[in-house]
């Protein structure tokens, strides 16, 4: 029942469906429930690869599978992203960390989110609903990579709150996000590889900018991540 309980948090955590009240009352850990973000993550590429079933051409089933996706998240990664993107333009540390805890977007938020958004929807009009699955699936694994490999920023918020997943934790996530990219067929070593160089060069630049990671860097290396997956698998085929 802990396993069900914890794989519950982590929708809740990660998507916006209703599952609340499936949740016990006393509180769960999160950093517990990192197993099942990968798992998560599948989900919601195969919610969206749905659209694939409907008639017309491949690009407008791709920008509806993300925007599907956006939807089912409620944009918490990409709003992540765009607040990590603005924080580059800080002077030091403590200005970054004030520029990402402001509510507005800046010019180099709306980029990053522009361009990660083009090159999702270019590559998914190419790829198979398989694909998909396996992106988002890396996505959320990058979230707990970074989570295991970075201590927190600042001794508040959501990077904090999260907690460390533990080597056990880190194991099983990237054990399943390797068998959801061999599963999406040719080209998966070279989309492991791709999502490794995007996690690794997020994790190296909140080190270099904040010290650490905050709920924005999360949500930057899942998308980063997912995008740069999504982009081999493409380029491969």
């Amino acid at each position: 029942m802990a396993r069900w309980h914890q794989f519950v948090l982590a929708l809740v955590f990660l998507t916006r469906l209703p599952l609340e009240r499936l949740l016990p009352r006393h509180i769960l850990s999160l950093a517990k429930s990192s197993w099942a973000f990968p798992l998560v993550g599948a989900i919601v590429g195969a919610a969206a690869s749905l659209t694939f079933l409907l008639p017309g051409p491949s690009l407008l089933h791709a920008a509806l599978a993300l925007a599907l996706a956006v939807w089912l998240t409620g944009a918490l990664h990409e709003d992540g992203l765009a607040d990590f993107a603005d924080g580059a333009g800080g002077r030091d540390r403590e200005d970054r960390l004030r520029i990402m805890r402001d509510s507005a977007i800046g010019s180099y938020g709306v980029i990053a989110l522009i361009l990660t958004s083009l090159i999702r929807v270019a590559a998914i009009s190419v790829l198979s609903p398989w694909h998909l699955i396996a992106a988002a699936a890396c996505g959320r694994t990058a979230i707990i990579l970074v989570l295991g490999g970075l201590l927190p920023a600042r001794p508040d918020g959501l990077g904090h709150a999260a907690g460390t997943p533990g080597a056990r934790n880190v194991g099983m996530v990237s054990i399943i996000a390797l068998l959801f990219l061999l599963l999406a067929g040719d080209g998966a070593m070279f989309a492991l590889i791709a999502g490794l160089l995007a996690t690794a060069v997020t994790i190296r630049q909140a080190r270099v900018w904040l010290g650490g990671h905050t709920g924005d860097v999360l949500g930057a290396t899942s998308v980063l991540t997912e995008t740069a997956v999504l982009a081999a698998f493409a380029l491969w085929i």
